[in-house]
């Protein structure tokens, strides 16, 4: 029965797996089918390979794309501090926490530069519109990531169910 599930009548084997041929010849995964979500327009967006691109960036140490269910696509964003703290450095900003630090104006205005600068290579439905910095620490210890470092998404998603909510209030 359980096979029955996952390989179909003409053999294929459905492993829940999103992937591209690469060269005609090679399957590359690029996400997993479940963590694909719709937006509210009717879109859908996989995340997995928005947070690979996104984090790209110096400034990004981990990120979830959010927007399920929602008129547009937002991340909650986890900085990499140890860049962002010479970023600071070298452009006059003061601050005495990460709390601090991400509040400050001349930061979301560089976090609004690289998500726009990374906003450039998806499609229009699928560009983060909006964003929140989040200042505790995205690990396995913490609980937020798994031991493969792969996102708790449903655990994020509770755990900044304020934020979240904030994002999508205005």
């Amino acid at each position: 029965d359980l096979t029955k599930e996952v390989i179909d009548a003409d053999g294929w084997f459905h492993t829940g797996d999103i992937g591209e041929l690469v060269e005609g010849k090679y399957l590359k995964i690029t996400d997993r089918k479940k963590e694909i979500f719709k937006t509210s327009g009717g879109k859908y967006i996989a995340p997995l390979p928005m947070e690979n691109k996104f984090k790209e960036s110096v400034l990004i140490e981990q990120i979830m794309v959010i927007g399920e269910n929602q008129k547009l696509a937002a991340a909650l964003i986890f900085p990499s501090f140890d860049n962002l703290k010479e970023w600071c450095g070298n452009n006059n900003v003061e601050f005495s926490s990460r709390q601090e630090i991400i509040k400050n104006e001349k930061v979301l205005k560089e976090f609004h530069r690289v998500i726009n600068q990374y906003n450039q290579n998806f499609g229009a439905w699928e560009q983060l519109k909006k964003f929140e910095l989040v200042s505790d620490e995205w690990t396995p210890e913490s609980g937020l990531l798994t031991p493969t470092l792969k996102l708790k998404r449903k655990i994020i998603a509770k755990k900044y169910e304020d934020l979240i909510n904030k994002i999508y209030a205005s």
